[in-house]
């Protein structure tokens, strides 16, 4: 199976409602591009600490987080506490220029839940809880550490206002090979590798918003 069948399938899965016991929608996506040196670290945070605060009621949402390239501990890899995501949702508070949950109840959480380094190969993928505690690592190697992350969320949990990611709107299931044809329409009369990446076009390339803004914003990191 390669990544795009691999896309495929994780989207009929979800849309199959095997995993938020309904029907899902893709709530939205993007790319995580840990670069070689450069790639920085980030605190530990739970996806829901940011979409409670985009009018989302329940941590009904789950990730497929897939492996672009191989995720290694030097290459600054994802790391979980095993089964923190029963805890429930933790207040998440800025610290220099992240949002994190809050260090005095993480440090309790890590007393109890085991610490892993999710190191994974091109192609691999893990899925998790929209209340899993993770961070990472600087990238400390020679070697990129590129991701996608794909979010999912109930259908009668969409978020009952107007906020930064997509309201519901039903999955439709394609041929495998179809999502390859669209990135190469996508791309086909574009000459940059990265014009995706133009904070002009894509507000996910943006830094955390001012500490005046008043609203936890999520990492565009892991």
């Amino acid at each position: 199976m390669d990544r795009y069948q691999m896309l495929s399938v994780f989207h009929a899965a979800c849309a199959r409602a095997q995993v938020l016991d309904e029907e899902a929608y893709h709530y939205h996506s993007k790319m995580i591009m840990k670069d070689a040196r450069v790639g920085g670290a980030w605190t530990w945070h739970q996806d829901y600490g940011y979409w409670y605060h985009y009018s989302v009621l329940r941590p009904q949402l789950a990730s497929w987080f897939i492996a672009v390239d191989p995720a290694t501990l030097e290459n600054g890899c994802l790391q979980v506490l095993r089964g923190s995501h029963r805890v429930g949702r933790l207040e998440h508070v800025r610290s220099g220029d992240q949002v994190g949950a809050d260090p005095d109840r993480v440090a309790e959480v890590r007393k109890r839940h085991e610490l892993v380094h999710v190191t994974m190969e091109p192609g691999d993928a893990l899925l998790f809880h929209c209340n899993l505690l993770h961070r990472s690592d600087r990238n400390e190697s020679e070697h990129p550490r590129w991701s996608m992350i794909c979010c999912y969320n109930a259908r009668s949990n969409e978020p009952f206002q107007e906020s930064k990611h997509a309201p519901y709107s039903p999955i439709d299931k394609v041929d495998d090979q179809r999502i390859k044809q669209v990135g190469i329409k996508r791309f086909a009369d574009d000459t940059s590798d990265v014009a995706w990446l133009d904070i002009e076009r894509n507000s996910m390339a943006s830094l955390l918003k001012d500490p005046g803004a008043g609203k936890a914003e999520e990492p565009t990191g892991d």
